[in-house]
């Protein structure tokens, strides 16, 4: 039975300068699935995503979304992709101006021409998804980290995304508003019928709610498969990530010159 890919990132080379971020990367998201892309700090998981959602294109390799090349796409296509995505950020990146009923109006009032009435509608439904329907009227100052979340959530589904991408969104929540959100990315994901890809590094977490994870280091896919798959595996630098383990194979020093010449000036920074 062939696989209905979604996503479909093939041999992917991307660098920055000299500093290259992947070296031949593979990755498939499914339709319905919930895909984790999980690794170290700095391993390009946001980059995974911007080339995922055309910002950026590979150097070689392709990335194809619903069978099309992000990076051959003209710009009224590529433009045409990105509604059929939502997205939530590392930071929520709530409009600081604007309440929370016209936070998650924003993307409705920006691409359609949808009556106030069914506007309204459309929105308390987003946001009794979230559990923050009472929350309509205030603004992103007087919420809490967890609440800015998920209002940020209701943002992203508001305009009923086909894929809907999560960057670290457990980043600087309390262990119950953590819950909370784990469990709207299961609900939504499956009564929403839509495919979920989720960048981030909380292990416990992501792996509560995965259907496939993929572990990033040194450029590569290192590990692929199930929570339990990858916590079985014996590769010490996947058991290093996925039991947090201070000392293995990822380096806590980013790559440097001599330290003792460094520091008596006879070295330079480079």
């Amino acid at each position: 039975m062939t696989r209905d890919l979604v996503v479909d990132v093939r041999n992917v080379h991307y660098g920055v300068g000299s500093r290259k971020i992947f070296d031949g990367v593979d990755i498939t998201v499914e339709r319905g699935s919930i895909t984790a892309v999980m690794g170290p700090s700095g391993t390009g998981k946001t980059t995974l995503l911007r080339l995922i959602t055309g910002q950026v294109a590979p150097a070689s390799g392709t990335v194809q979304v619903f069978g099309d090349d992000v990076a051959a796409m003209r710009q009224r296509a590529l433009f045409a992709l990105r509604r059929r995505m939502g997205m939530l950020f590392q930071n929520g990146a709530l409009l600081t101006d604007l309440n929370v009923f016209e936070n998650v109006a924003f993307p409705v009032r920006e691409h359609t021409r949808l009556p106030e009435p069914l506007l309204r509608r459309l929105v308390l439904m987003k946001l009794h998804a979230v559990g923050l329907r009472g929350a309509a009227l205030l603004m992103p100052q007087e919420l809490s980290g967890g609440m800015a979340r998920r209002v940020a959530l209701a943002r992203a589904i508001v305009m009923d995304p086909e894929i809907l991408i999560y960057d670290e969104p457990f980043v600087g929540l309390d262990p119950i508003s953590m819950g909370v959100v784990c469990r709207l990315i299961r609900q939504l994901n499956d009564a929403l019928g839509i495919t979920s890809i989720v960048v981030s590094h909380d292990v416990q977490e992501v792996s509560s709610i995965a259907d496939r994870s993929y572990l990033l280091a040194g450029g590569k896919v290192i590990a692929a498969g199930s929570s339990e798959e990858l916590r079985a595996t014996p590769e010490p630098a996947v058991r290093q990530f996925m039991e947090g383990n201070a000392d293995g194979p990822v380096p806590f020093h980013y790559p440097a010159g001599d330290y003792r010449a460094q520091l008596l000036g006879s070295e330079d920074l480079t």
